[in-house]
């Protein structure tokens, strides 16, 4: 029986770069594409204008994130939408298809940095940090804790609800939280989570900000880390 060769009208031709019937192979001629899978990355914690995506990305030129929108629209990843007053503002945001692609944003974060080449002092966005707690999230260390973490990074406001040994993390106001963490930046954040620079230095220094409680704050920065270096 022969098969036919289908292609939907307004989507990306699987086959046009290797064609090659893997999945991996069509994966790749989605979102293989420079800064593609960094664009879905920055949309994984809800939509974002147009400004929005390219302070994330700052190596990036307005063309070709048009161009990259434009195509991710086109392979039903993203859609644009407008928002209702009083902000009517066009945002982009994930399919629930494109929301499908946390998983190997997070193996693939993963297993990269096992390389000793991977260099965690370069530029982070506030929700590629975001993504990383979920993704170095150890549920054994986590075990009995139950907390409400607010984080403000440079600006941008997410709420970790740590309960049941999960991590689910959102965009939403701190004021609730059990403890807080203020930084000007990611890397600031990071090098608490992942660098093993003490709080006290990082506050004295860094401009981090540390409200709350603090012990729960101390308990929630142990159960992260980077995992061991294998080449």
């Amino acid at each position: 029986m022969k098969l036919q060769k289908e292609t939907k009208a307004g989507s990306v031709e699987h086959g046009r770069w290797y064609g090659d019937a893997c999945g991996t192979a069509f994966g790749l001629e989605l979102i293989g594409e420079r800064w593609s899978l960094l664009v879905v990355r920055e949309l994984m914690l809800g939509p974002r204008r147009f400004s929005e995506l390219r302070a994330s990305l700052p190596g990036i030129s307005a063309k070709v994130l048009t161009e990259r929108l434009a195509t991710l629209e086109e392979a039903g990843v993203l859609a644009k939408r407008r928002l209702p007053s009083p902000a009517p503002v066009q945002v982009y945001e994930l399919s629930e298809w494109g929301y499908r692609a946390e998983p190997l944003i997070q193996e693939l974060g993963r297993w990269a940095a096992m390389s000793s080449g991977h260099d965690p002092t370069l530029p982070l966005s506030p929700v590629s940090l975001m993504l990383s707690l979920r993704t170095m999230f150890d549920p054994a260390k986590a075990a009995g804790m139950e907390a409400t973490i607010g984080f403000e990074i440079a600006g941008e406001q997410f709420i970790a609800c740590m309960k049941d040994g999960a991590i689910p993390i959102r965009r939403g106001e701190v004021r609730d939280a059990d403890a807080v963490f203020r930084a000007p930046t990611a890397p600031v954040m990071a090098g608490l989570l992942y660098g093993d620079v003490p709080p006290e230095e990082l506050e004295r220094e860094a401009g981090l900000v540390i409200e709350g409680d603090r012990e729960k704050a101390r308990r929630f920065v142990a159960i992260f880390e980077l995992p061991e270096k294998l080449a």
